[in-house]
């Protein structure tokens, strides 16, 4: 009887090294992917040729930029090709209702749901809910040793409405902006209400890209109560500053750089506060395993490589932010740089991140010592985004508290 050896493996029966096994990304693309690539063009060019208010050249550049992000975003982050569609869908819904009219604004969908004022009152108070449901879900999760629930499932679902209705109602903001304002309606990331809501969407989607990526469902408690920090003071800014009244910009801010220098600088911004959370849950597995106890939290070294991310996505967009920034500063004042206040902390807030990327990358450190320096973090760029403007003068002082 004749007996089978190895060598009459066939090829398919080999392994095959990971690297060949992967599928090129053109081939990972599906129709789902090319639709969604086919749809978001179409929808800028719908938005450029119908819009009552005409677009000049620089607007026409970053709207169709911004149409090639997205369908790149789309295609890196599947869940953003129902987001953007959707987001776009609930916008256009609240203009058509406007019908070009300001006044139209008590009707019962826009009062309730789709003026930018209701949008936005949603997104603070899905915040709220995502971090209850956060908070409870990490409970449960570690009452039972399991690795999600439906708390924490919840905790995400209102994650994403938050994210869903703060971009709706910053989309609705923008058009309502040239219905009270006429030609001098402007992209709404002109003063702290406005940015801080754009911050909200930021930080929101960008969890939800690490928690789908890493499967970190815990760690939403620490990011959504920073989050529910920050929609106390944009409420308590609206309600003493009146804040949430679309004004006209002031000439210090008519220029189309604001509508790319101040999108990158939050994206920054962003990165930098959920890594200086995910700094303190290091902490807290750090200090749990010290004292020999079993910690309710992923994993320290996962939760540092997310951090790391984290901060790298945030250096990156904040060096490009700042470029864009000077070549602002010298179209308006003749200068790239005159180390303003404003100007200085911004490098200190880019010297410190780049520091800490070079000890990770470089030196090698790990651990507790980057927690702490990203904590830090958070107050540094605090300080250069809230303080500067409260407690130092410049040629940025049009951004007073």
């Amino acid at each position: 009887m004749m007996q089978t050896t190895d060598n009459t493996k066939t090829h398919a029966d080999l392994p095959q090294h990971e690297l060949l096994a992967e599928r090129s990304f053109w081939h990972s693309l599906d129709a789902k992917d090319w639709l969604f690539a086919a749809l978001i063009p179409l929808i800028a060019a719908f938005v450029q040729y119908t819009l009552p208010h005409r677009m000049d050249v620089y607007e026409v550049v970053i709207l169709w930029s911004s149409v090639i992000c997205t369908v790149g975003l789309g295609w890196f982050f599947k869940p953003m090709r129902w987001f953007v569609p959707l987001s776009l869908a609930l916008a256009y819904g609240g203009v058509s209702l406007y019908a070009g009219n300001f006044g139209n604004s008590d009707k019962f969908l826009l009062r309730y749901f789709l003026s930018s004022q209701s949008a936005i009152m949603w997104q603070c108070a899905m915040i709220f809910a995502a971090l209850f449901a956060y908070a409870c879900g990490s409970l449960l999760a570690a009452h039972k040793k399991s690795q999600t629930n439906t708390l924490l499932g919840m905790g995400t679902a209102f994650g994403w409405i938050s994210a869903l209705a703060g971009f709706t109602g910053l989309l609705v903001r923008w058009h309502e902006s040239y219905l009270l304002l006429g030609d001098a309606g402007h992209i709404p990331v002109s003063n702290l209400y406005e940015v801080f809501i754009l911050f909200l969407v930021i930080s929101a989607l960008m969890y939800w890209y690490y928690e789908t990526r890493f499967t970190v469902q815990r760690l939403g408690v620490f990011v959504y109560t920073l989050m529910a920090g920050i929609v106390c003071f944009v409420l308590w800014y609206s309600l003493a500053r009146n804040a949430q009244q679309i004004q006209p910009l002031i000439p210090a801010l008519q220029s189309w750089w604001m509508k790319i220098h101040v999108p990158a600088n939050f994206i920054g911004y962003g990165a930098f506060c959920m890594a200086a959370m995910l700094g303190v849950a290091q902490l807290m597995v750090i200090r749990s395993t010290e004292k020999g106890k079993a910690s309710r939290l992923p994993d320290s070294a996962a939760i540092e490589e997310i951090m790391y991310k984290a901060i790298a996505v945030g250096f990156l967009f904040f060096t490009i932010a700042t470029i864009l920034g000077a070549l602002w500063a010298k179209a308006a004042w003749g200068g790239y740089w005159s180390w303003d206040p404003k100007e200085t902390w911004a490098f200190v807030v880019w010297l410190n991140y780049a520091t800490w990327l070079h000890l990770r990358l470089v030196v090698g450190w790990r651990g507790k010592i980057l927690a702490w320096w990203a904590i830090i973090g958070l107050f540094i760029t605090a300080f250069a985004f809230v303080g500067v403007n409260m407690f130092l003068s410049g040629l940025h002082s049009y951004g007073e508290l």
